[in-house]
């Protein structure tokens, strides 16, 4: 018996279907599978994050040439076209009137009294232009002025009013700039960037003066209601542009009523009295510069090859493809080629040809270079169709400002679901036979045959 059982293992061991052996090898394969798979996972996390510390210094290379190229050329606009406006209201002082200094000898001395308008009325109108220095596009605009304030001399005795008009100092042009009263056009000087004049008050009198320019300037137009927290009385203020996307400036006053007119748009700000230190001001529509959204893509890349690899993965193993880490790797590569490509290229053409140019080379590297361990079909259908959805489709959302969260957000779900789709059909993990010798219908009878031979 004891003979019999050593035959029996001898030939469990030996033979090439022999149980042990065959679970031993299975066990071994296995292992180095699981061994094989983890050092293809680092080595592609690895990829993985090498192509982010590429991204990670090509979009800080691109915000610094923006910068450097946006200060100084916002410096040479502002010199050309002007800076961005911001009008003051007008204000003034009341003193004695001379000519009665020896009528009233005897009354005591008094400082000036400051005045403001007693009521304002004003008319202006933006019209936008878009201009290119350089690679940077700025919002320039041509801005309308009419105007109508009134002055009141609140005592019983005539007073002489020196009138005040803010006026830009810096890279100002005012053409046309005239003040006006019901006498006719009143003689001011412009000095340091303020307009003066002169005029005498009876008792109790109101004067309106009407006050008209054409100017221009870059990116915001502001109008301040007050110097400081003061009292309007009587303000309105028509506002008319021939843009309708229109966005206020942080801590301005929103209109009374608005419309659109148009191509353009229209606001009306009505007061009778009113305290507050809040401006009045508007910040005009920017086109799409290249600088800032191409280093907003290159900053975004990693996300956009992480969901691309994760789903390569996921589509090569449901279709038995053998991928490399090397694979990965020069992948990888395409995908940065259409960063770098982008970012130079936008420097001699505009966003939508260089984006569009860069976007065919970089699929092209990528089906043309799969198409080699893959085949033209998948290279086509799953890698190609991924690039484009993960690569192209990700980085035109940059495009759509305030919806590229969202939009990604919407791709990441759908992603989500195709591929729960796919991998829910498939068996993640097969099911393994017992491996049984040839010619044995089952291991008990095999036992069993094997004993009365080794008796023998």
């Amino acid at each position: 018996m004891q003979l019999a059982w050593l035959a029996r293992e001898a030939l469990e061991n030996s033979a090439p279907g022999g149980n042990r052996g065959h679970s031993r090898r299975g066990s071994l394969e296995r292992d180095a599978g699981k061994d094989s798979n983890m050092r293809r996972l680092i080595a592609i996390f690895v990829i993985w994050l090498g192509c982010g510390i590429a991204w990670m210094i090509l979009g800080s290379t691109l915000l610094v040439r923006s910068g450097e190229s946006s200060s100084r050329l916002t410096d040479e606009v502002h010199a050309l076209w002007g800076p961005p406006m911001r009008q003051l209201p007008p204000h003034g002082r009341l003193r004695a009137d001379p000519s009665r200094i020896g009528l009233v000898l005897a009354e005591a001395p008094q400082a000036p009294a400051e005045i403001s308008a007693a009521s304002t009325d004003l008319d202006v109108k933006l019209e936008l232009e878009q201009r290119k220095k350089g690679l940077v596009w700025f919002p320039t605009y041509a801005v309308t002025l009419r105007g109508t304030y009134s002055f009141e001399n609140p005592d019983a005795e005539p007073r002489i009013a020196d009138l005040e008009l803010p006026l830009e100092s810096a890279h100002a042009l005012y053409d046309g700039f005239e003040i006006t009263s019901r006498d006719g056009p009143v003689q001011s000087t412009v000095t340091d960037g303020v307009a003066r004049w002169s005029t005498r008050f009876a008792p109790h009198e109101r004067k309106t003066f009407e006050v008209h320019y054409r100017s221009r300037g870059t990116s915001s137009w502001q109008y301040d209601l007050t110097s400081g927290t003061g009292n309007v009385r009587d303000f309105r203020l028509s506002l008319a542009t021939d843009f309708s996307e229109v966005n206020f400036l942080p801590g301005t006053l929103s209109p009374s009523s608005h419309e659109s007119a148009g191509r353009g748009w229209h606001g009306t700000w009505d007061f009778k009295t009113l305290v507050s230190s809040a401006p009045i001001g508007l910040a005009l529509p920017e086109r799409l510069n290249p600088g800032p959204l191409a280093s907003r893509i290159t900053f975004f890349a990693p996300v956009s090859l992480l969901f691309f690899f994760f789903v390569i993965a996921i589509l090569a193993e449901a279709q038995k493809k053998d991928l490399h880490a090397m694979h990965y790797l020069f992948l990888g590569c395409a995908f940065f080629a259409f960063h770098l490509l982008f970012a130079y290229l936008v420097d001699h053409l505009s966003i939508a040809p260089s984006f569009t140019l860069s976007a065919l080379v970089s699929t092209l590297l990528t089906v043309t270079y799969a198409r080699l361990f893959v085949g033209w079909k998948f290279a086509l259908r799953e890698i190609g169709i991924s690039q484009l959805l993960y690569l192209v489709l990700f980085s035109f959302t940059f495009f759509w400002s305030g919806f590229t969260g969202l939009a990604i957000t919407v791709g990441a779900i759908l992603t989500l679901f195709v591929l729960m789709q796919i991998t829910g059909r498939r068996p993640l993990a097969p099911r393994e036979e017992p491996p049984r010798e040839p010619g044995c219908k089952g291991p008990y009878r095999c036992a069993a045959a094997a004993e009365p031979s080794a008796a023998e």
